[in-house]
C-alpha cells in the first residue's frame, strides 16, 4: 500500500514552458514511444540520443571557454593561458564597436574600446591577437554577426601569414544575424543584403574553408532575453529555416552547406527541462531537414550545438553561489549531448572574468568530463519516463510555434511584426512577477540572502586602452598604401552593388589593411542602415 501523501510546497510544479509536472511520470501519463521513429541508438535518425554512436567515449566534447578584453595582445595573453590550463578550443568575444563595424576612432565607439571583448580594427590587431597560436592546430569561435564576413576573412588572413592552408582551417562563425533584430540589436544593415552577407559566406566557404562552420545559429541570446525552453528551440529552429530557405534561393545545393550549419544554446537552470530540450531540438531539426528540405547526406539532418551557461541566471549577491548554478547548467549540457561548451565564471555579473574565475570555470567542465562518470554512456537518461515525455512536450510545442510563424509568412515576417520579440517580453515579463512574488526563488536574490556583503576581486579594463587603439588604427591608415586600400575598396563597394560573392572582395580588403569600419561604412553606404519598426 502506497504511503499517505504530504501536503504538496506549492499548488502547481510546472516547467519555465508552462509543462506542468505529475508528481512522477510513469506509463499512465506519458505519451508511448516508438523507439526506432521517437529515439533509435545514438548515432541513428532522429538523432534524438544524440548524433554520435559512443558519443564522448570517442572524444569529449569542446570545452572552449570564451574569453577576450581590451587589447589584442592581452587576449592573446588570456588566450595561451587558458589553452595552457586544457581548454581545447579558443572563442573570441568582440568590443561593441568591432560588432556594430565601427573603428576604435569612431565617435560613436566612445568608452566602449575594449570593454566587452577584444578590439578588432585590422589586420595588424587580428595578427597580435593569434601570435604564437597556429591555426591549423586550434578550433576557434568568433561570436560575431553584423561584421561576421570581416572578420572571417581577417582570421583567413592571419592563416595566410601563417602559410596554413584555408582548408586546415577549423572554426565557427556565428553569423547569426536574425538572433540580433530578436534579441541583442547590433545588427547594421537591412535583413536582405544582411542574408546576403551569411549565404555568400556558406557559398564560399563551401568552396574554399570546407572545415569552417560557417553559421552559428542562437538560442543562447533568445533565452538570455527572457525566453522560455519552448520558445528558445521554436524561435533558433525557425531562424535555421530562414537561412537555408535564403541558400536554396541563391542558388546553393541543401547538402552543398547544411552540414556546416551549427547551433548555440543556452544551458539554464532546470535541470530536466534543459536535458529534454537539447534532445527535443535535435530530433526536430532532422525531421525539418529531411522532410521539409529533402536532406539526403546525414550530416545535413545532424544538429550539432554548442552551449554557454545562463549568463541571464547569474546573481551579483553571493557570486559564489554562481559555481553551483553553473555547475547544474553545464551538466545539462553534457547529459543532452552538446558538442562544445562554455561554463561562465562566477563573477560575470560583476565584471569580465579574472583569471582565477575563469580557471575555475574551466576546471567545472574537466570535473564533469573526468569525476562524474556521465561522459562514459550515450544519452545516460534515454528511457526515462520524465524525460522522454518532456522531450515530447517540448518538441510538440516548438513545432506549434513554427506553425504560427509559417502561418504569418515565415520568420522575417514575424520580427518584421514584433511577433517573436512580443512573446519574449510577455515570457520575461511573467517570470520576473515570478521572482518579485517569490513564485520563482532565486537563491541569494528573493530568499535566503546575506547581510555580509561578498566581495571577490574583479577585473577592470584601463581606461589608457583606448587611446593606445586609436593611436594604432590611425598609424594603420598613416603607413599603409593609401591607393591600394582604395582601390579595394571601392571594388568591394562595386561588387555589393551587384550580385557576385563578396568574401573574395573583402579578403582583398583587409589584406590591404582596409579596416573594419571602412569595409562597414562602404556597405552602408550601398545598403544603409537599419532602424527597427516594429510596433512591440
Amino acid at each position: 500500500m502506497p504511503t499517505k501523501s504530504r501536503t504538496e510546497r506549492r499548488k502547481r510544479f510546472e516547467t519555465s514552458s508552462g509543462i506542468d509536472l505529475p508528481a512522477d511520470f510513469n506509463p499512465s501519463n506519458t505519451e508511448p514511444v516508438d523507439y526506432e521513429k521517437d529515439l533509435n541508438s545514438p548515432g541513428d535518425f532522429p538523432y534524438t540520443r544524440g548524433i554520435y554512436s559512443n558519443m564522448y567515449r570517442g572524444r569529449l566534447w569542446t570545452m572552449r571557454q570564451y574569453a577576450g578584453y581590451a587589447t589584442a595582445e592581452q587576449s592573446n595573453a588570456r588566450y595561451k593561458y587558458l589553452l595552457a590550463l586544457g581548454t581545447t578550443g579558443l572563442s573570441v568575444a568582440f568590443d561593441l564597436p568591432t560588432q556594430i563595424g565601427l573603428d576604435s576612432d569612431a565617435p560613436l565607439a566612445s568608452g566602449e574600446v575594449g570593454k566587452v571583448g577584444v578590439a578588432i580594427d585590422s589586420l595588424e590587431d587580428m595578427l597580435r591577437l593569434f601570435e604564437g597560436i597556429p591555426l591549423d592546430n586550434v578550433s576557434t569561435s568568433m561570436t560575431i554577426n553584423a561584421t561576421a564576413s570581416t572578420l572571417l576573412c581577417l582570421y583567413l588572413a592571419v592563416a595566410r601569414k601563417q602559410n596554413v592552408s584555408f582548408d586546415k582551417v577549423k572554426g565557427t562563425l556565428q553569423n547569426d544575424i536574425l538572433k540580433e533584430y530578436i534579441a541583442r540589436g547590433t545588427y547594421i544593415y537591412p535583413p536582405s543584403p544582411s542574408l546576403r552577407l551569411v549565404t555568400d559566406t556558406f557559398a564560399y566557404c563551401a568552396r574554399e574553408v570546407p572545415n569552417w562552420n560557417t553559421i552559428s545559429i542562437s538560442g543562447y541570446h533568445i533565452r538570455e532575453a527572457g525566453s522560455t525552453a519552448v520558445q528558445e528551440v521554436a524561435f533558433t529552429l525557425a531562424d535555421g529555416i530562414t537561412y537555408v530557405e535564403a541558400a536554396l534561393r541563391a542558388g546553393l545545393e541543401v547538402d552543398d552547406f547544411a552540414p556546416r550549419i551549427s547551433f548555440f544554446f543556452n544551458a539554464h537552470n532546470n535541470l530536466l527541462e534543459e536535458i529534454a530540450k537539447f534532445r527535443a531540438a535535435r530530433r526536430l531539426w532532422a525531421r525539418i531537414m529531411r522532410e521539409r528540405f529533402k536532406a539526403r547526406d546525414p550530416r545535413s539532418l545532424m544538429l550539432r550545438f554548442h552551449t554557454q551557461t545562463a549568463g541571464s541566471s547569474l546573481t551579483a549577491q553571493q557570486p559564489e553561489v554562481n559555481i553551483v548554478r553553473t555547475t547544474i547548467q553545464a551538466l545539462a549540457a553534457v547529459l543532452g549531448g552538446t558538442q562544445s561548451l562554455h561554463t561562465n565564471a562566477m563573477d560575470e555579473a560583476l565584471a569580465l572574468p579574472t583569471e582565477e574565475a575563469a580557471r575555475l570555470a574551466l576546471r567545472t567542465q574537466q570535473v564533469i568530463a573526468n569525476e562524474s562518470g556521465v561522459a562514459d554512456i550515450a544519452d545516460p537518461l534515454g528511457g526515462s519516463y520524465a524525460i522522454e515525455q518532456l522531450t515530447h512536450d517540448i518538441e510538440d510545442r516548438a513545432s506549434n510555434y513554427l506553425e504560427r510563424i509559417d502561418a504569418l509568412g515565415g520568420m522575417l515576417r514575424a520580427i518584421e511584426t514584433g511577433y517573436v520579440q512580443k512573446e519574449i517580453q510577455e515570457s520575461a515579463y511573467r517570470y520576473q512577477r515570478a521572482i518579485e512574488t517569490e513564485e520563482a526563488v532565486v537563491v541569494g536574490v528573493n530568499r535566503f540572502q546575506s547581510k555580509e556583503e561578498t566581495k571577490v576581486p574583479t577585473l577592470r579594463i584601463d581606461p589608457a586602452i583606448e587611446q593606445q587603439q586609436i593611436a594604432r588604427v590611425r598609424a594603420v591608415r598613416s603607413r599603409r598604401d593609401a591607393a591600394a586600400a582604395e582601390t579595394a575598396l571601392a571594388k568591394l563597394e562595386e561588387a555589393a552593388r551587384g550580385t557576385e560573392n563578396l568574401l573574395p572582395r573583402i579578403l582583398e580588403c583587409v589584406e590591404a589593411h582596409a579596416t573594419v569600419g571602412e569595409i562597414s561604412n562602404r556597405f552602408r553606404s550601398v545598403w544603409g542602415e537599419y532602424k527597427e519598426t516594429s510596433s512591440v
